[in-house]
């Protein structure tokens, strides 16, 4: 049968939580959000009623607001997340020890080995998603497929508290006709290119050689190529396998300096895309930034830069990164290698986090917005860097 991936995804999770100790939040619109007159304020999770009055996540509290001003909003209570964290994931290990956490609410379970005891990966899925529900009072959204991407897809084909499959042999029926924005890694403007080339779904996705791909989309082309077809083998770690990383960074040297605050600029946000992205493949997030700048007699500095939240999208990132330039680095300068890293890594989620339905659409369009505000061809995605040191 190969290999049997679970992508286990809670609904919800954050609004599901709080209804636990609030009852009656389930019967009223209600959202988890920070302190609605700080700067910050932005709803972090909605119930399905706040969800049907427009209520978006990570939309600013004073808008939400706006279109529903009877909504019920309850501070985040992240200990707490943390606990139903734990709980979960020790349901997962009953049936596997390869649960790998993906966030605070995404956990890959890879159940190959497990089968001759607790039955099929779909079997499997539903007697997790039972006890979620059973035992914490939580739904889960389950996919079921045979490498990371499908499952992932799978669980948000789905919701809530639902199973999907995506075995290999249905993979053309129940995928292609997707359109090319559910396929991870997507985002508007990546989209917007795609179409461009009359690329519409993921089928139209899956018809393109490699080197067309490459072609159009350098390395990230290569990628797409790859998890478009399920040829991705990444394996799923065991529980607790390896250390948190310390640092998560992305070093460019160029080949002619660059000068100047425009060019800086665009340099940054591209580093800044991709560190954000590696932590959100890490399921971490960063309480800082370190820049590193090397000029062209090889002289290096590094200089730090706070966060007031625990971070893990581009443009808050890239804030304190260009603050530290500013404040490290005489405009006309010329730079021979620049550098990003993430530092006081976590896994707690703060204000700004996304952990909710639609999640990964949403990180996606608040990093295309980035792109699309500089204009076409302004901004050389992090993916298409060449070199890295």
């Amino acid at each position: 049968m190969g290999r049997q991936i679970l992508h286990v995804d809670m609904n919800g999770f954050y609004a599901s939580v709080e209804m636990i100790f609030h009852p009656e939040a389930r019967d009223v619109p209600m959202a988890v959000g920070g302190d609605a007159q700080a700067r910050h304020g932005v709803i972090l999770a909605k119930n399905e009623l706040a969800k049907q009055r427009g209520v978006k996540t990570a939309e600013t509290i004073w808008q939400a607001r706006k279109k529903c001003p009877e909504l019920l909003l309850l501070p985040p209570h992240h200990d707490l997340y943390h606990q139903y964290y734990e709980k979960a994931n020790a349901i997962y290990r009953r049936f596997t020890d390869q649960v790998e956490p993906a966030s605070i609410d995404e956990s890959y379970l890879d159940v190959t080995g497990s089968q001759a005891l607790f039955g099929t990966g779909e079997e499997i899925a539903h007697r997790i998603r039972r006890a979620v529900k059973e035992e914490l009072q939580l739904t889960v959204s389950v996919g079921v497929s045979f490498c990371k991407t499908f499952a992932k897809i799978g669980s948000d084909l789905k919701k809530p508290d639902a199973v999907t499959c995506i075995p290999r042999e249905k993979v053309p029926e129940i995928l292609w006709p997707l359109p090319i924005e559910q396929m991870l890694s997507v985002g508007a403007v990546t989209a917007a290119r795609l179409r461009q080339k009359g690329i519409g779904t993921i089928g139209d996705l899956a018809r393109q050689s490699r080197e067309t791909l490459e072609e159009m989309m350098g390395k990230h082309g290569a990628s797409l190529y790859l998890a478009v077809h399920g040829l991705e083998e990444d394996p799923v770690r065991r529980w607790g396998e390896g250390e948190d990383p310390k640092s998560i960074g992305r070093n460019r040297t160029f080949r002619q300096d660059v000068v100047g605050d425009e060019a800086v600029r665009r340099e940054l946000l591209a580093l800044c895309e991709d560190v954000a992205w590696r932590l959100r493949r890490q399921g971490m997030r960063c309480w800082g930034v370190q820049v590193t700048i090397k000029d062209p007699q090889f002289v290096t500095i590094d200089r730090q830069g706070k966060l007031d939240e625990p971070e893990n999208v581009m443009t808050p990132l890239f804030q304190a990164a260009w603050q530290v330039y500013q404040r490290s680095w005489k405009e006309n300068k010329p730079i021979r290698m620049l550098g990003v890293t993430a530092i006081r890594l976590t896994r707690e989620a703060g204000q700004m986090s996304l952990f909710d339905d639609g999640k990964k659409e949403k990180l996606s369009q608040s990093i295309d917005g980035i792109w699309d505000k500089f204009g076409p061809g302004a901004i050389r995605p992090a993916a298409l860097l060449k070199k890295e040191d």
